[in-house]
C-alpha cells in the first residue's frame, strides 16, 4: 500500500524557515515525479515544486526561496523554506505521479494527509 506521510510543519515567524518531509513507502518512488503542492483557506490548491531526475521545478512564488530535494533512495522528499511570509500559511501536501513532472495537481496518483505551515507577521 502507498503512503506518504509529511512532517516538519508549523508555527513561525515571518523571516523564518521550515523544512518540511515526505516518507514515502509502498513501493520505490526514484523514478517518480515527486510534488510540493499548498492550500490555503478558500483557495485552490496550488503548486509549490516538483523534483524528478530530470531536475526541479518551482511556482514563481517560492523561486529562490524554497528548495525541493530527495534521498538517494528516491523515497523521502524535502522542502526547504526560508524567507517565509504570512502568504506561505497553507496545508502543505506531498504528492507523487509515475508520470512527467507536472505542475498540475490532478496528475499526482498519491497524496499525504498534509502539514500545516502557519506564518505569523
Amino acid at each position: 500500500q502507498v503512503r506518504l506521510v509529511e512532517s516538519g510543519g508549523g508555527l513561525v515567524q515571518a523571516g523564518s524557515s521550515l523544512r518540511l518531509s515526505c516518507a514515502a513507502s509502498g513501493r520505490t518512488f526514484i523514478n517518480y515525479a515527486m510534488a510540493w503542492f499548498r492550500q490555503a483557506p478558500g483557495k485552490e490548491r496550488e503548486f509549490v515544486a516538483a523534483i524528478r531526475k530530470s531536475g526541479a521545478y518551482y511556482a514563481d512564488s517560492v523561486k529562490g526561496r524554497f528548495t525541493i530535494s530527495r534521498d538517494n533512495a528516491g523515497n523521502t522528499v524535502y522542502l526547504q523554506m526560508n524567507s517565509l511570509t504570512p502568504e506561505d500559511t497553507a496545508v502543505y501536501y506531498c504528492a507523487a505521479q509515475s508520470g512527467v513532472l507536472t505542475t498540475t495537481w490532478s496528475d499526482y496518483n498519491y497524496w499525504g494527509q498534509g502539514t500545516q505551515v502557519t506564518v505569523s507577521s
